[in-house]
Parts: structure tokens; sequence; C-alpha cells
């Protein structure tokens, strides 16, 4: 059978071929570690149970267990039309093993997690997708994974300091700027970038020339996701640095700074510039009108994209169903925070929707991928923000008060890969936040204001409950009523209105409402008496977090 042109197939090679051409024969094949029987997905050359080399494929029964699932509404292919539903399923032999796979032959709303489910094959060219179907037998055995690590355990994983001093003391932000933002702006996505760096730089009270490192996230022009990086910025202003940084593999968009504070503490830069651009809108407004091609193409090597899991929001959408199902949470939790935002980017003229919306509004809007509907999401837009980061001793002679590092989150503690990893939050959340703790005497309770990364309600929730804010699977109660996370609340979040309503700038725009609120500076939507901040950085992995501080 061909495959109809549109949905991405897998890229066959040694490593997987076993696993995309088992179906042939009707039986489902993992690689299995010879020496520990552990079952291994996606293929590796190592085990990472007992780090074993003595790797073999193990034939399975096909019978697995519906750990989690989403329906999407909003995105296809020709032989993929929504609504289709996507899910892991956990295999029966080895539950620490999830598929990304459809359910197929069913009714959606007749799914449950802890279902069992059995394999059948797509066979399209020369590969055989795993799908899944409700058992025969509703009584068919289960065993649905458990968490690798508890949620409340990720402290115990945390490496203690390895010198009293901290790097994060060396460094200060001293600038801030953003460029114009608006849908659909129809520029060249560097003239943002230097808008914002033009800001920055004079916000600093500096001139390029003072401008010694650059850094990045992610460094890619791809999608509109970026100008080109570090080389386009430097091709344009010839500044010559000393240092330079960018990439996907850091921690999140805030890995940018993060790494210029540590090229400061190293004596390899003096004045970083950090910028972030975005042309999603643009991009997508030309890709309709046929002058830019969609990225991708037949065949891939990802693992989710063959059944139709495209987006962030297919992965992150299970996890929120996961937390639904363990701890009781509803759509109303996850609207209460685009609410909250709605009504801070009201008070923000940079903000791309600032009319009023109502729980209703939000409940009746369109679904994009069960639980999330369309204010769920955040709004892809055309911007740059830039942030300079500085020396100490050279902050103090510079005009503006300057914002302190208190301490960073990046320790690594979970799996990476999207759809193995943390069952009931968002991936690399809970291991960051508790390493930020560690480094630092303060507590949640001396946090002014939260700036915490919303490309999807849930990212919110999960980064309250990681940081300490609420209790583990307290965030249905905490959110209720939305007061505990309004300006005048418990933790003021989101002050700018957040990617959900101000425009999705991929945390850097996080960065600058934190700066804004600690100088002082956010006029109508100001929290009173801020002087300390926590900005997380990612929508899935890797990430990061960072807690800012005024000396006041």
């Amino acid at each position: 059978m061909s495959a109809i042109p549109g949905r991405p197939l897998p890229q066959l090679t040694p490593q997987n071929e076993f696993f995309w051409t088992s179906g042939a024969d009707g039986k489902l094949r993992i690689q299995e570690c010879q020496a520990c029987q552990a079952l291994i997905h996606p293929p590796a050359p190592i085990c990472r149970y007992c780090r074993s080399h003595d790797l073999g494929v193990r034939e399975v029964s096909g019978k697995a267990t519906l750990s989690g699932f989403t329906v999407n509404h909003r995105f296809g292919f020709p032989d993929l039309p929504p609504p289709y539903v996507i899910a892991e399923v956990a295999i029966l032999e080895d539950p620490r093993v999830r598929l990304t796979t459809n359910i197929v032959d069913c009714d959606p709303d007749d799914l449950e997690i802890g279902r069992p489910v059995e394999v059948s094959f797509l066979h399209l060219d020369d590969v055989w997708l795993p799908v899944f179907s409700p058992a025969t037998d509703p009584d068919a055995p289960t065993a649905l994974p458990e968490d690798e690590i508890p949620p409340t355990d990720f402290g115990k994983y945390v490496r203690p300091m390895l010198t009293t001093e901290k790097f994060e003391d060396a460094a200060a932000i001293t600038g801030i700027g953003a460029s114009r933002m608006g849908r659909r702006l129809m520029v060249p996505p560097l003239s943002l970038t230097i808008e914002a760096c033009e800001a920055a730089v004079a916000d600093a009270g500096l001139t390029f020339d003072d401008i010694d490192g650059l850094s990045t996230y992610p460094g890619l022009d791809v999608a509109g996701m970026g100008e080109g990086g570090v080389s386009a910025l430097e091709g344009a202003l010839g500044l010559r640095p000393t240092w330079i940084n960018g990439g996907m593999d850091t921690f999140g968009p805030g890995g940018s700074v993060i790494a210029a504070v540590m090229a400061v503490a190293t004596g390899m830069a003096r004045h970083v510039l950090c910028f972030r651009t975005l042309w999603e809108a643009t991009f997508q407004q030309l890709m309709k009108e046929g002058k830019m091609s969609p990225p991708g193409g037949a065949r891939t090597s990802n693992w989710q994209h063959p059944f139709g899991g495209i987006s962030a929001a297919h992965t992150l959408a299970q996890n929120a169903s996961r937390h639904f199902h363990r701890y009781g949470t509803t759509r109303e939790t996850l609207g209460w925070i685009a609410l909250n935002q709605r009504a801070n980017a009201a008070l923000n003229p940079t903000a791309i929707y600032r009319d009023p919306l109502t729980m209703e509004d939000y409940l009746s809007a369109r679904m994009i991928t069960t639980p999330f509907g369309l204010y769920d999401c955040d709004v892809p837009c055309d911007g740059a923000v830039a942030v300079v980061v500085s020396a100490v001793d050279a902050a103090e002679d510079l005009p503006n008060k300057p914002v302190r590092f208190e301490a960073f989150g990046t320790q690594i503690i979970e799996r990476l890969d999207w759809d193995q990893t943390t069952l009931t939050h968002e991936p690399q959340v809970l291991g960051q936040s508790a390493h930020m703790w560690s480094r630092t005497s303060l507590r949640p309770d001396d946090v002014d204001v939260a700036e915490l990364y919303d490309g999807f309600s849930f990212n919110c929730l999960s980064w309250l409950e990681g940081l300490g804010f609420c209790g583990i699977g307290e965030a249905k109660d905490f959110l209720d009523g939305g007061k505990a996370i309004a300006r005048d609340g418990v933790i003021p979040l989101n002050t700018h209105g957040g990617q959900l309503s101000h425009g999705r700038t991929h945390g850097m725009g996080l960065i600058h409402e934190a700066v804004s609120q600690l100088r002082g500076d956010a006029g109508e939507r100001q929290v009173t008496d801020a002087k300390v901040a926590v900005v997380s950085s990612g929508g899935l992995t890797p990430s990061g977090v960072l807690l800012l501080r005024t000396d006041d």
C-alpha cells in the first residue's frame, strides 16, 4: 500500500529498521538488553539501565496499556485527517517503554487511561506502523508505567554545589530591549533582531563597540524560528566577539542567558548580548501564499511524526491527560491560567490580545488537541527580545539598577525523550526546579513575581507545582478562582500577559518582563515592591529556570 502524500514516514536506518518493518509478519519487536532483559526504546547502542552493549531484538506480545492520549482536532495529513487519537501505550512486558501511536477502531469518547490495547499494523510503502485498538478482552492484563522518579523525590537526585562560590554572582542584567511585535509584520526577521539589540544596548548605556559576546537560542532559521543566529547578527553588525553561543541543546531559550553568565564568570566576555527572534506568523502567511515551503519531507527520524504527533501540543497534552487522571485536574483549572494572562495583557500596550476573556469564552473555544483548546495555546507572532548580561563591576557604572542572578536550575534528572519522560508534568520541570532551590537560601515564599513558560497553559501549571508554589497535584485547588496568581495574589503570574496573550517569544519575553518588574518599570501592571522573580525557560526538553533579584 502506498502512502498518500502528506504523512511523513520513518526514515529507515540499520538501527531502527527491525522496528518499522517487524509488522510484516504481524509481530511487534522491541530492542532488548541481553544482560538485564530491559526493553530499550527508542533503539540505542547501549542499555541506559545497566550500560551493557550486548543488545538484541525481542518479539513481544503486542499487548499494552493506554498510558496517555489526546484527540487531535487541528492538525492532520491527507491520509490522516482530524480528528484522530495520538496516544502513548506502555508495553506489557516492560511498561517503562512507551510507544507513541494511534488508537484506531474505537470511539475516542470511550477511551480511558489504563485500558488494555493490542497492536495491529498499518502498511505504508516500506514500513509497518504499529497502531493499537482496545483489546477484545476488556479484562486483559494491564501494566501502567510507574514514575521512574516520583514527582516529590526529584530533589534526592540533585547534585550538591561543587564550590562555595556561585558563578551566578559574577554577572547582572544591565539592559533589555524588544522590537515591534505583532501578527504578520511581513518584515525580515534580522531587522527585528537588530531593533531589539539596538534597544537593549542603548538601555544598558553601552554601544555595540562594548559588546564582546553574543548568545542566542536556538540559532536556527527554520519555519520562522529565527533570523539565522549569531552568524546572521555578526554578519550585520561586525562586532568581532571574543565569545559566542547558540544551539538547541541548552537550558531552553533562557539557556542563552545562563551561558552568557558563565562566559562573564570565566572572563571570556564582559558584556554579552543575548537575543531571540521569531517570525512564525509571517512565515505561516508566506506558506499560504506559496512563497515558503514547510519544513520536513517525506521521511522523518522523529518517532512521533508518522502518527500525526507533529506538535509539542500533542506530547504535552498527554502529560496533561495523566495529570487530569491522577489528580482530578480539569479544563477549568487550565482556564484560570488563560484568564489571568489575558487580564494582565489588558494592561500591556504591546500585547497581541488584550480583549477581555471569560471562562465561558475559554471553554467554548474550538479544540486544538484535548484537553487543549484555542486559549490554552500561545500566540504565534513576529518579534524579537534582547538582553545584555554584564560583569557586576561594570554594571555598577551603568544607568539602570542591575538585576542580579540568584540561582539557576539546570540539572537533567529525567529522560529527555519527549514520550518516555515524566508522566504527569511537563518534562524537564521537576528536576530543574529542585536544582535551582539547592543553589539558594531563598524559598518560594520569597518570590514576588513568577514569569513561567506558557507555550501551553499546562506548562505553567507544571512549573507552579514543580517550583513549590503549591504542592504536587494541588494546582486544581490553588488555581481555582484565579486569585492566587493575580497581580495581588500569592504569586503574581506572567504579569505582561504571558505567551498566551502577549505573544510567543519563546521565553525571552518572560525575562524581559521579570527585569521590568524588578526595576519597577512595568507601569499599570507593576507588582508592588517586587524584589525577587523566577523565570522558567523551556516548553519541553531541555529547559532551565532562573531566579533573579535586586540588591534593594
